[in-house]
């Protein structure tokens, strides 16, 4: 018996340590954080029961995130520690038994849990000088210039507060991470699977532009260090807060027994979809700061704060059968097409079945009755078969593309079954959207609904041929009018000139997402020189791999890819590099830096704008800045060029001098 419980605890220990590198330092879970809180509960418990087989570094004694040896360590001069979790409302009752035993007046707060990545932001004497990750809540990552590109992060607060340092959450608001993942795809990258993780994985990027463009957002909800000013309670934190400009949890309330935190607690998992950020739980904590210090911490939570966690709504509905898209790459992905059932606010009837591995993993079978939730509250997913209809069998994919009728090939080592005929017509629809797409050829006019509708025409068949549009030929499509027609065709005209790489992307070619097609771009001066290069030559650059080259070169290699440059070539779209122009370009030497918030463009839009023209973006302002671009609400770069004698451009400026260009 001891042996069993002792290999039941390690087991689950190397199991919460697996999921604490995938949530913490991978951004990539592979569980909800309602299962993986379940299986740290059911160590505690064991733990508990059987304190002798209580292992030395037990994973729920600690914080589970390590600092990334990508960024500097900050040590936290206040240990950043995560809540205890409680999953039902006696667990709730049994914290307020233990909080009366040691104190007299109680006042609690209750205030909804922002699902996002932990930080601490530190201010010296008005300005932010450091901002970090919780990390293991002794030692994390500074992640400061990243933070910095936050808008809702003050950079200067007033006050003449000499030292404060708060905890705040950051997040990505759910429409942003709605648009970010139909990008990823339209990209042909792995799109993040929740809010959390993309908001975690957007501040680990190494260029703050990146993280800019993200659109995080960040709530204060603590105060850690404070000098200068003396508080009473949580309620005057948060005022204080609020006052210096910070962006606060919006929901804040006060109550002097349990039963009424419960009750709103229940009020707010009504709510939760009314936020514009995940919740996955709400917090009660005590509001007087003087009772906090006499309850103190353990070795991870503070005694005087506990989570309650709300469970994923999951509902049981019937699988009616699965469906297969072909995708732009000729990807066959399977989809569950169940009874409709209400989820998270809406109905849902269709989820992802990924690949054949994933439906063997989980035995799916049409018929089947199935447990659905929504990964992250937004994204419908097949949890698993919970009772196969008699006599029902396996699923297999297709042995042929369900719309041109090619075999379909696996290939070693890959999960996805793919369609490997260039002409199939639904890889070709797909790759003609992609093509005009805003982060490709950007091709005002020309989404999904118009592409469909021109490929039925007859008017286009592949992407050479909307250069060859008229306007006359357009306007024989009901949809289109005179002013929509003209328009469409001198966007059309407009991307002829765009740089290299968009068209690089634009092609669709497995694995290349915007950033390798600039690497492309950045080695080689036209596509002539792409299309010759061999999978050896190209592994050799930094951020392109073996597979990835050997996708490169097989693309190019193919007759009627070798056809399709030469037909756009002779249409007039760019096929030459803009790494030479760059260099004798009239922004040749310049360096920018860019602050504030942007009203008219996006800051990796002016990045490429400035990048185009020879000049370069930093991150930081030295001695070596040329320009600083300042947007509104510019906080202490603002400050050091003026210092530093560095010339400031009001956005309007900036846009004045590139467009003269």
């Amino acid at each position: 018996m001891s042996k069993k419980i002792r290999e039941e605890i390690e087991n689950l220990a190397k199991q919460i340590e697996y999921h604490n590198n995938l949530y913490y330092n991978e951004d990539n879970p592979e569980i909800s954080d309602y299962e993986y809180d379940i299986l740290s509960r059911k160590l505690a418990d064991l733990e508990k029961k059987y304190p002798q087989y209580r292992l030395e570094k037990s994973p729920i004694a600690h914080v589970g995130g390590v600092a990334s040896s990508s960024f500097e360590k900050v040590f936290h001069k206040v240990q950043m520690g995560s809540l205890q979790d409680a999953f039902d409302f006696s667990e709730l009752r049994q914290f307020d038994k233990r909080v009366r035993e040691k104190i007299c007046e109680i006042s609690y707060v209750v205030e909804p849990k922002v699902d996002g990545l932990s930080v601490s932001l530190e201010y010296e004497n008005g300005r932010f000088v450091r901002g970090s990750t919780r990390g293991n809540g002794f030692v994390g990552e500074d992640v400061t210039q990243n933070l910095k590109m936050i808008s809702s992060i003050p950079q200067t607060i007033g006050g003449n507060i000499p030292l404060l340092e708060v905890r705040a959450e950051v997040f990505m608001p759910t429409k942003k991470f709605q648009d970010l993942v139909l990008s990823q795809k339209n990209s042909n990258e792995a799109p993040f699977k929740n809010p959390r993780n993309a908001a975690a994985g957007s501040l680990r990027q190494k260029d703050p532009l990146v993280v800019s463009s993200r659109g995080l957002e960040a709530i204060v909800f603590n105060v850690q260090r404070l000098e200068g000013i003396d508080l009473i309670s949580h309620s005057d934190s948060i005022n204080m807060l609020k006052n210096l400009g910070f962006q606060t949890i919006p929901e804040s309330v006060i109550f002097d027994n349990i039963e009424d935190c419960i009750a709103e607690i229940n009020n707010i998992g009504k709510r939760r979809r009314e936020y514009s950020f995940d919740i996955d739980g709400a917090v009660i904590k005590l509001n007087s700061l003087e009772n906090r210090q006499k309850l103190g911490s353990t070795a991870k939570n503070p005694r005087w704060a506990i989570a309650f966690k709300y469970p994923p709504e999951q509902k049981q509905t019937t699988l009616q059968s699965i469906e297969i898209n072909v995708g732009r790459t000729g990807t066959l992905t399977p989809v569950a097409i169940f009874e409709p059932v209400v989820i998270a606010g809406t109905t849902v009837s269709r989820a992802s079945l990924h690949n054949q591995d994933f439906i063997d993993k989980k035995d799916i079978r049409i018929g089947d009755t199935i447990l659905v939730r929504k990964a992250g509250e937004i994204i419908p997913e097949v949890i698993k078969s919970l009772k196969h209809q008699k006599n029902s069998v396996s699923y297999k994919l297709p042995p042929n593309c369900p719309i041109c009728g090619s075999l379909a090939v696996r290939n070693q080592g890959e999960a996805s079954t793919r369609c490997e005929n260039p002409s199939c017509p639904a890889t070709i629809a797909q790759n003609l959207i992609h093509f005009a797409s805003r982060e490709a050829m950007d091709i005002v006019g020309l989404g999904e609904s118009n592409v469909k509708a021109l490929i039925q025409s007859g008017l286009i068949q592949d992407v050479s041929d909307i250069y060859t549009l008229t306007k006359d030929q357009v306007m024989k499509l009901s949809r289109f009018k005179d002013k929509s027609a003209q328009n469409l065709v001198e966007s059309i005209e407009n991307s002829k000139k765009n740089p290299l790489w968009r068209l690089v992307f634009g092609l669709g070619i497995r694995g290349v997402g915007a950033s390798v097609a600039k690497l492309l771009c950045k080695n080689y001066d036209d596509i002539f020189g792409i299309m010759g290069a061999g999978s050896d030559d190209l592994a050799e650059i930094d951020g392109i791999g073996p597979v990835l080259a050997a996708n490169i070169e097989k693309f190019f290699s193919l007759d009627q890819t070798k056809s399709l440059i030469l037909r756009l070539s002779s249409l007039g779209v760019n096929m030459k590099s803009n790494s030479k122009d760059q260099k004798e370009g009239f922004l040749k030497d310049l360096t920018f830096a860019i602050t504030g918030k942007l009203k008219t463009k996006t800051r990796s839009e002016i990045k490429q704008m400035i990048e185009n023209f020879g000049g370069k973006v930093s991150s930081s302002i030295s001695s070596k800045t040329s320009y600083l671009i300042a947007g509104d609400g510019a906080g202490s770069k603002l400050s050091k060029a003026r210092n530093l004698n560095v010339k400031v451009l009001r956005e309007d400026e900036a846009l004045e001098m590139l467009s003269n260009s």
